[in-house]
């Protein structure tokens, strides 16, 4: 499973991160966790607030930190 943060690198995007990193290692599913930080990649996925959380290239969360227990959620229905 692919699990992206897109953002600039604010203080935001490294709690969303944080967050997903442990939601992931919570449920123990296979991830690989990567930052996306250049602008113009972001605006091509449509993504107009940040940060945003994508799996499997899939834009699911935008604009807003989730808590962990949302990205467990998100990453479950992903995976099945």
């Amino acid at each position: 499973m692919k699990i992206e943060i897109l953002g600039t690198g604010c203080a935001k995007c490294e709690k969303l991160a944080a967050s997903a990193d442990a939601a992931a290692k919570s449920l123990g599913v296979p991830y690989e966790l990567v930052k996306v930080k250049d602008l113009a990649e972001i605006m091509r996925r449509g993504v107009v607030f940040t940060p945003a959380l994508a799996v499997d290239g899939e834009v699911k969360v935008s604009g807003k930190v989730v808590d962990e227990a949302a990205i467990k959620t998100i990453l479950l229905a992903a995976a099945s």
